[in-house]
């Protein structure tokens, strides 16, 4: 991180990148100042931060926050020589906590965490001492998210205040072309023509009713493109069943990467991915790994639309998963703005485009299971009677040679390794059948 920016960006809540339009994994930086925060609360310990963008120096500060003025305390700042060009940050505050209590779900956020970023290493050290890592399984990574201009249909009122405040566009035409994705010359003038606001106005002569009807007009003009989608960086396919695989080494994985796809003006990118025994536990119900631009989601499972759509919308026996099967759900969203019911972003709301693209997905994924469990179960059923052959073979060819009169038994060992060979061919094919692309 920057040195300049380092004190206020742990020290002064509402401090970060709120106004820009980007795929991030928070909204408004809140995160890690509450953590600080609480740990200042708890134990009126200080916070020491190192960071480095990868120079010659490092910086050091220790702070604390001033609750009042909204503001940080600079303790002490240093500067230090790093050689190794080392980048990264370190964060250190004491906190006070739980952690019998709260130890299953940090470690599940760790293992999910795994999950949907495999090109990272996780080392945890927790209060009593033990350490838990989880390895990168690939240095592959996912292409970074961009910034992107905001869609007419995913602004508000307060929105478009601040972007005629601060324009420098002199035409609405130009405002409407400069400020918006996917408006050009064309879709500007029909769209003023729509609104019946005039071409050369002012952008920053509107009235407060006229910015009123104008974002009334955009809402209902359905003239506009569909918003771009290139600013999204979804995990991708092989990411994720990467990631998959280095944490619940499951005998079946598929993942099925949905087309983009938009609400209210906000693109989003759904990844679904199923899979099948290895390490996943056997439960009454299929285990769900919920996760939105990269995040684990573990709380109020049970309100989030891919609980919705796993659990009943979804007829399991139609693709021969049966109720204790060792199945495992995995839903990834990616967007602009995440669809979360609630201020607290632990659930997604059960919007009609974002169902309908997990449900189609999700059957995707599910298709390739059935045909791997109709292998599976073909092959098992393939096993047993090369067991029975095994079995009653030898005896009826002894009864057969004496039914004959003849003193050699004919050799049913090649016949039975034959057939072994045949259901060990089709065992090995369809464990390590996945799911296409």
């Amino acid at each position: 991180m920057p040195s300049d920016v380092i004190p206020s960006a742990f020290g002064q809540v509402l401090y970060g990148s709120k106004y820009k339009l980007r795929q991030t994994r928070g909204t408004f930086g809140l995160g890690g100042k509450m953590a600080v925060l609480y740990g200042q609360i708890t134990t009126h310990g200080q916070t020491r931060i190192i960071s480095s963008t990868g120079t010659s120096k490092m910086c050091e500060y220790i702070l604390m926050m001033d609750i009042q003025k909204n503001r940080p305390i600079v303790l002490k700042h240093k500067i230090h020589n790093n050689k190794s060009r080392w980048h990264g940050t370190i964060v250190e505050f004491t906190t006070e906590a739980d952690y019998p209590r709260a130890m299953p779900k940090i470690l599940d956020y760790l293992k999910q965490t795994a999950i949907v970023v495999p090109y990272a290493n996780l080392t945890f050290v927790d209060p009593r001492g033990r350490l838990y890592k989880f390895e990168r399984a690939t240095t592959q990574m996912p292409k970074p998210p961009t910034e992107t201009s905001p869609h007419p249909h995913g602004i508000d009122i307060e929105t478009l205040k601040r972007m005629i405040e601060a324009t420098k566009s002199r035409t609405m035409r130009d405002f409407m072309r400069r400020h918006f994705q996917r408006v050009g010359e064309t879709t500007a003038k029909k769209f003023l023509k729509f609104a019946d606001v005039g071409e050369r106005k002012n952008p920053r002569k509107l009235s407060q009713d006229e910015i009123v009807r104008l974002v009334n007009a955009i809402k209902r003009y359905d003239g506009f493109l569909s918003p771009d989608a290139s600013c999204l960086s979804p995990l991708g396919i092989e990411l994720l069943k990467t990631g998959i695989r280095k944490e619940l080494n499951p005998e079946f994985v598929a993942v099925h990467q949905r087309r983009p796809a938009a609400y209210s003006g906000f693109p989003f990118i759904v990844e679904v991915g199923v899979a099948y025994g290895g390490e996943i536990p056997v439960t009454d119900r299929i285990l769900l790994y919920r996760f939105a631009n990269r995040i684990p989601l573990l709380f109020d499972e049970a309100s989030d639309v891919s609980y919705k759509v796993t659990n009943e919308l979804m007829n399991w026996r139609h693709y021969k998963v049966l109720p204790d099967a060792p199945i495992a759900v995995f839903v990834h969203i990616c967007s602009l703005k995440i669809p979360y019911k609630t201020v607290g972003k632990e659930f997604i709301a059960d919007r009609p485009e974002v169902e309908h693209e997990v449900l189609n997905a999700l059957r995707e994924v599910a298709r390739q299971l059935a045909i791997f469990l109709s292998r599976k179960h073909h092959m098992e059923r393939e096993k047993k009677r090369l067991d029975v052959f095994s079995k009653y073979l030898p005896k009826i060819a002894a009864f057969s040679a004496r039914l004959a009169g003849k003193e050699k038994i004919p050799d049913v060992k090649k016949l039975l390794r034959s057939i072994a060979k045949y259901v060990e061919e089709g065992s090995e094919e369809g464990e390590g059948a996945e799911g296409s692309d």
